[in-house]
């Protein structure tokens, strides 16, 4: 092999590498629910389960598809600025994915994403929202810190960032539930956990990302979500 080739290869092995690094496995057997890698191509209006189990969604107009990253070659959406409580609140900001199967009911339940964001604001994603039969789970970045929320018919629990996170970075959050309480995972390293079982959620709201659903920005703000994602993963490990 010439010299140039084995340079070659080895470009391709570092860069192979850090696409890995930057997605979830897609292949977990029967624990994945779905996964959805924003890869779709601009004027799509499904985001297709790369899972293969058919957890299809519906994307609104005005998030941005197709969006590059430089530095891994990773495709995202992104939605544009807007304030949390802008009008008219069936802004089309929404992906809407109306599947039983984002319902954790009282198994274990991981939701994952990679994201970035410069805003101290917004619902990044969520099945159910305050008020609804049957609970809710949640998560959102109130002034820049990641919230995982999972409220049930026996309480709720939430785990909290601690960490600032809006510094417009790319960041893996992987939030999970069991009948021991809530455990956030931040880029692989940085573990937060809090004790209690939320009990059954389980309701009949599509889940969305990028918002609430039923708002009306009087009563109920929408909390608009601002920012890039790359890929999201449900989980019933």
């Amino acid at each position: 092999m010439t010299t140039s080739a084995t340079a070659t290869l080895a470009i391709g092995l570092v860069a192979a590498a850090t696409c890995l690094l930057s997605a979830p496995a897609q292949a977990d057997g029967d624990s994945t629910i779905a996964f959805w890698d924003m890869s779709e191509r601009p004027g799509s209006t499904v985001l297709v389960d790369q899972s293969g189990h058919g957890v299809n969604g519906d994307i609104a107009s005005g998030i941005k598809l197709g969006n590059v990253d430089s530095g891994t070659g990773a495709t995202f959406f992104k939605w544009p600025f807007a304030p949390p409580n802008t009008t008219p609140p069936t802004s089309p900001r929404l992906i809407r994915i109306s599947d039983d199967r984002t319902n954790p009911g009282t198994a274990d339940f991981t939701v994952a994403m990679r994201y970035r964001t410069t805003q101290n604001f917004g619902n990044v994603m969520q099945k159910g929202q305050n008020g609804n039969k049957g609970g809710y789970w949640k998560i959102e970045i109130p002034n820049g810190h990641v919230t995982c929320l999972f409220k049930g018919q026996s309480g709720s629990v939430l785990v909290n960032s601690s960490i600032i996170l809006n510094d417009g970075m790319w960041h893996t959050i992987v939030c999970s539930r069991t009948p021991s309480g809530a455990t956030m995972v931040i880029d692989g390293t940085t573990t937060r956990k809090k004790a209690g079982f939320a009990g059954n959620i389980s309701n009949k709201v599509p889940m969305t990302i990028g918002g609430k659903t039923n708002c009306d920005q009087v009563t109920v703000t929408c909390d608009f979500f601002t920012g890039d994602i790359d890929w999201v993963k449900l989980s019933s490990p």
